[in-house]
């Protein structure tokens, strides 16, 4: 196993569980899914000391076996090669590869990197699968690539992890370990732990891991952002997969999407916002690249949710980027809609916190009303979401609550602001937003 002892990792607790907690479940295949560089290689690498470590306690044996498709050396050593659409062939050399590997009358865990690279994959994971004495992980960057795969060959012995950058608790905890090797001025030492500033430094420079590591140099992270993350992402998952020759639609589509997180759009909306622009995409086309930026993790669609009727919407829906910051360096602005801004970072927590979300809307006399999130986690009750920057004026705080007042049921409700203290207003909890994400209250 690689050695990364001068390597300070960010701790990946919430993650670290669920893949403890499905650990006895040998013969269910581990996939943690999730867009490129938030940190699934390095979430494999804390999970494997955990494994050692508790072996170690216990006194047992274990063996572990590493393998990353995107490492041209050890692809190359293990016998597999590109076909002309830049996939790795030769499955049967990586399950023979592994199988001799293999020890028998101990643990052996599999973990496989990038295993959408790889066609037939799901070859190799369902017969490693079937023995006793193997745990099969694997991590992949593009869901287009799981969702026949695993509900045809797999048959739904699998077990899906959906991973994201760095929450702002998890970048809170690293972020003063990193910082103090750059904070150069008084000031910037004295926000080393101060919520409100390193919230100003996640949404600017990005919850992707390795941009710690670049800390107050703005146009090394943009560099990384664009280049490792996006154009990366854009052409190996989009580009690639839908044989697009000209990728100036796309991006035109891409950022029209980030300048409108949190607003209400449809696929037509977006078309005549495109053509104002100078960019003629049809409707098809576009639904075509916000499938794939889905697919990627690139964006997420929250649909709209009638609270009264207890149904999804059809139509028109609301889209969230995976990473604030990819956002700012793909824009080139920050301070624009910090309302949205801050919509977005809630509705990536909720996802985080396994909850189903939705855009809430009541329709009273003919006007409709909405509520950020409808929030449900799988057999769980449902929590109403309002979000506002700042709601202490009275009019602001009238304005937040009168959706919230308008639900007739007794679910628990929330307003999270910017705003300091907590209270109840009519059954309303008002909560500080950053001490939300921090989960200390």
């Amino acid at each position: 196993m690689e050695q990364r002892s001068t390597e300070l990792l960010i701790a990946r607790p919430r993650y670290i569980e669920q893949l403890q907690k499905w650990r006895s479940q040998q013969d269910l295949i581990k996939i943690v899914t999730g867009v490129r560089r938030c940190g699934k290689s390095k979430l494999f690498y804390l999970y494997q000391v955990e494994l050692m470590k508790e072996a170690a306690k216990n006194k047992q044996k274990l063996n572990i076996i590493d393998i990353n498709l995107e490492d041209l050396i050890q692809t190359k050593k293990i016998g597999l090669e590109y076909d002309k659409e830049g996939f790795l062939t030769n499955y049967n050399k990586l399950l023979d590869y592994i199988v001799a590997l293999l020890q028998p009358k101990v643990m052996n865990y599999v973990f496989l990197d990038e295993i959408q690279l790889l066609r037939d994959w799901q070859r190799v994971a369902n017969t490693l699968r079937l023995h006793e004495n193997v745990d099969v992980y694997l991590t992949g960057s593009n869901a287009y690539m799981f969702s026949s795969d695993l509900a045809n060959t797999l048959g739904g012995r699998y077990v899906e992890i959906k991973m994201q950058p760095l929450s702002f608790k998890e970048y809170f905890d690293g972020y003063p370990y990193k910082a103090q090797f750059f904070a150069k001025t008084k000031k910037e030492h004295e926000d080393l732990n101060n919520p409100v500033s390193i919230y100003s430094h996640y949404i600017k420079e990005s919850g992707f891991p390795q941009t710690l590591d670049f800390l107050y140099d703005r146009q090394l992270i943009n560099d990384y952002l664009m280049d490792t993350v996006y154009r990366n992402t854009i052409q190996k998952d989009i580009v690639k997969r839908f044989k697009i020759s000209d990728s100036n639609k796309l991006d035109a589509v891409v950022r029209y999407l980030f300048d409108n997180i949190g607003n209400e759009t449809s696929v037509r909306n977006i078309e005549k916002g495109l053509k104002a622009g100078g960019f003629s995409v049809s409707v098809p086309t576009i639904s075509t690249y916000i499938q794939g930026l889905i697919d990627s993790y690139l964006m997420y669609k929250c649909d709209r949710y009638d609270i009264k009727g207890k149904q999804l919407l059809e139509n028109s829906a609301k889209y969230y980027v995976a990473d604030i910051g990819l956002r700012t360096a793909l824009l080139g602005h920050e301070d624009i809609d910090q309302g949205h801004i801050l919509e977005n970072v809630v509705y990536l927590e909720l996802l985080r916190r396994g909850y189903q979300v939705s855009v809430g809307k009541i329709n009273k006399g003919g006007k409709n009303i909405e509520v950020d999130f409808v929030a449900q986690k799988s057999g769980g009750e449902v929590e109403y979401y309002q979000v506002a920057l700042y709601a202490l004026e009275p009019e602001v705080l009238k304005r937040e609550l009168a959706p919230l007042e308008e639900i007739e049921d007794n679910y628990p409700k929330f307003l999270l602001s910017m705003d300091f203290g907590s209270g109840n207003t009519n059954g309303i909890k008002r909560m500080n937003v950053l001490e939300w994400l921090l989960e200390l209250g």
